[in-house]
């Protein structure tokens, strides 16, 4: 199955007219797995094919071409292949696409969380593919995740605390994806939740979708004392909050495993709550899937990932892919 690089991000499959999270002149559907900036078309007017939720949070992010919506499970029959879109569980609407041809089968994750986040559809894969285009972004062995009960205690635990004590909370998290998965564990908290604009508009297609997101509304300056406030890390040297006297901040992040960034970014605490499956799992999931060849993107080490592939005869390359920080 013959595939090339295209523009920032995306890969294009000449045998069979299609493009996945990235624009091609030559294509002739374009499939994109989620709204993440890194994973959106440079070119904003493609003809793009997506969940329904993917497509609604893209056009609130400028997109403005045409649009196809493909459920879950749904086969889409095209002239050379079959495409169908698996929830991905890393945020609303995300997709792993799955394409089938005369050349074999292919599973590309895009970004994806298995068990999945909270705050969306779930996750769902194949049964088996020739081939897998996988992100490794957390492909270390350092990466081992808490579970989902754990990490909301911590998270309700630390708002609930450093409200008592009379101070402000904040939670420093991407505006799409981990700010709504934060409002959503704190949801039952029923407490007074402010969120960065950039990431309040986009808070509407989770509503739409069913996805509790508690009390809560836009950053407002002169009232967030007293809130449980959500912004991205950026937020804070732009003056977010700053008029409140009295803050505790915490950093949402699979990269807050690291402890040096709690020095780096002058945060009280780190809790490592990741909307990507840790290294465990990534390897867990080859073997189940158990592919012809394995291509591994976005990945500190792709060596280390590929060393722990071959122990169990899965045969891998790396494919360097360029990746735009959300934040």
């Amino acid at each position: 199955m013959k595939f090339q690089k295209t523009g920032y991000h995306g890969l294009y499959f000449p045998e069979l007219g299609i493009s996945l999270d990235g624009y091609h002149p030559k294509a002739e559907q374009t499939f994109v797995s989620h709204a993440h900036a890194d994973h959106m078309p440079r070119n904003r007017a493609t003809r793009a094919c997506a969940t329904k939720a993917t497509l609604e949070l893209l056009k609130l992010r400028g997109y403005k071409g045409s649009e196809t919506v493909l459920d879950f499970s749904e086969k889409l029959e095209l002239p050379k292949c079959t495409v169908t879109l698996y929830p991905a569980g890393h945020i609303l609407g995300s997709a792993m696409i799955y394409v089938e041809s005369d050349a074999g089968s292919l599973l590309y994750t895009g970004d994806y969380r298995t068990p999945p986040s909270p705050a969306t559809e779930g996750f769902e894969s194949p049964t088996s593919a020739d081939f897998l285009i996988t992100e490794a972004t957390f492909g270390l062995p350092i990466y081992k995740w808490k579970s989902y009960e754990e990490l909301t205690k911590e998270i309700q635990n630390f708002a609930l605390e450093t409200l008592q004590a009379g101070e402000t909370p904040i939670f420093l998290a991407y505006n799409l994806g981990k700010a709504q998965e934060i409002m959503h564990l704190l949801a039952p908290l029923r407490h007074p939740v402010m969120i960065h604009g950039a990431g309040y508009k986009l808070c509407s297609v989770y509503d739409a979708h069913g996805i509790d997101l508690g009390n809560y509304s836009a950053y407002d300056r002169g009232t967030c004392e007293g809130k449980i406030l959500i912004a991205p890390s950026s937020a804070l040297s732009s003056g977010f909050a700053s008029n409140v006297k009295k803050t505790k901040v915490a950093y949402c992040s699979g990269w807050a495993a690291n402890e040096s960034r709690r020095t780096q970014l002058t945060v009280d605490k780190l809790i490592p709550i990741s909307d990507h499956l840790d290294f465990f799992e990534l390897i867990d999931f080859c073997k189940k899937l158990n592919p012809g060849k394995v291509y591994i993107t976005h990945t500190p080490n792709p060596a280390v990932v590929q060393h722990y592939l071959e122990q169990e005869n899965i045969n891998s390359a790396y494919l360097e892919m360029e990746a735009e920080p959300e934040d």
